[in-house]
């Protein structure tokens, strides 16, 4: 496989990671470079008069055979019918076919900032290639584990794993316990009740208060879950999980004995553990680009900070990324977009001695969507708290916010009629 191609010295970009800010980076920088405006800009993008477009061979490197709508999870797990809606193969998503990109289905294993060199093994094959690259993002995200996510690499591996967990669920004579009060463990029971009316689905949290690893407002939290119980999940606060053992059962049904901290028993068919456990996808990283946690330290800029070779030419973004707040895809999106006019920024400076003009990253407060069946709990510092239907329809439509992110990256195809610059 040796370089990025380097056709009449395109400029080569190596985007590590397939999800929200990885594709938004490759797309808003397909934009850029054909001489439109970023497609995710609220307003025109001025281009260099002595470089207003310039070849670019950006080249996407993904463990999935396909983009994976990572929100849809809780619904992708429920409902067979959008489990084939939330994952769409690389190959059928028509924005990103385009000669500048290149799409390698693999994993990094290394990457040496100083040569501007990034070791690549292959899917099944695991045959490793090196790719030389000019500018580097790093958006492999967080390792979570399942059912939090999928495990699976392709599209046709995945639809077999969720039809599995959605029998299993489906046929919970004994009902199906959530373990975990977080954002992932809410919207996974209350999708699960709502997609299934039928099944006792109970979620138990150690806390007293669901969200509680979140720096939100209490009126957020008790309104969480407020909406749970409305969706008829049962909700036991202050339980922490202490012993789960099989037992037997007549008719040959899965059963579980599921005992807590606090002396309370109870059975269960299905216990989903949905604490995230997330674990930074970053290994392939040296070091010096880390902070304690293995997260990537950034500049306001999203540039790698000092202390890495060749820093300015390495981004990150999304939930890889040590920048304050609550992960969320939007919030990968935006550093995606950014990624891409200041990698363009960076280019016109080295091309057409124009002086850099960096989008920066501001801290904002904790802000979250949260999909709890039907309805929707929203907080920010600009409306408080807020739910209901409306706020499920404008945060997340019917398809927790697949078509809204897929419109938003316009994976679709771009959308715009601007003239080229």
């Amino acid at each position: 496989m040796g370089s990025l191609p380097e056709s009449s010295n395109a400029v080569r970009v190596l985007i590590l990671g397939g999800c929200y800010g990885g594709l938004s980076a490759a797309v808003n920088l397909l934009d850029l470079s054909q001489g439109y405006s970023p497609r995710m800009n609220s307003e025109p993008y001025i281009h260099h008069p002595d470089l207003p477009r310039f070849n670019i061979d950006i080249t996407i490197v993904d463990e999935r055979d396909g983009y994976y709508h990572l929100i849809g999870s809780p619904l992708a797990l429920s409902d067979s019918d959008f489990s084939k809606k939330n994952w769409v193969k690389y190959s059928d998503i028509p924005g990103l076919k385009d000669p500048s990109i290149n799409i390698i289905q693999g994993s990094v294993t290394s990457v040496d900032p100083a040569t501007k060199k990034a070791t690549i093994s292959a899917h099944l094959t695991e045959e490793k290639s090196t790719l030389e690259y000019d500018y580097l993002v790093s958006a492999t995200g967080l390792r979570r584990v399942w059912p939090v996510v999928p495990q699976s690499k392709t599209r046709k591996q995945y639809l077999l794993e969720a039809e599995n967990h959605i029998t299993s669920v489906h046929n919970a004579n004994h009902g199906v316990m959530v373990v975990g009060g977080g954002a992932v463990g809410i919207e996974m029971a209350a999708e699960l009740k709502m997609v299934k009316p039928h099944l006792k689905v109970t979620l138990v949290h150690s806390r007293d208060k669901l969200l509680s690893s979140e720096g939100l407002p209490d009126e957020t939290k008790d309104v969480a879950l407020q909406l749970l119980r409305e969706a008829g999940v049962e909700v036991l606060m202050s339980h922490r999980l202490a012993a789960n053992n099989k037992v037997e059962t007549t008719d040959g049904s899965e059963k579980y004995e599921i005992e807590f901290t606090n002396g309370h028993k109870m059975f269960a068919s299905e216990v989903i553990m949905a604490i995230s456990r997330s674990v930074p996808t970053s290994t392939y990283l040296p070091t010096s680009a880390l902070d304690a946690d293995g997260l990537v330290k950034i500049k306001p800029n999203l540039q790698f900070q000092d202390g890495t070779p060749n820093a300015e030419s390495h981004y990150a973004a999304g939930d890889i990324t040590n920048w304050p707040g609550i992960k969320r895809c939007g919030g990968a999106m935006h550093h995606g977009h950014y990624v891409a006019q200041n990698i363009h920024q960076s280019i016109l400076s080295q091309r057409a001695g124009h002086t850099p003009e960096f989008k920066e990253l501001v801290v904002y407060p904790p802000v979250i969507g949260l999909a709890v069946g039907k309805k929707a709990v929203a907080s920010s510092p600009d409306t408080g708290t807020v739910y209901g239907e409306e706020v499920a329809q404008s945060c997340f439509r019917d398809d927790l916010g697949w078509t809204i992110c897929w419109n938003y990256m316009q994976l679709g195809g771009r959308k715009t009629d601007e003239a080229k610059a």
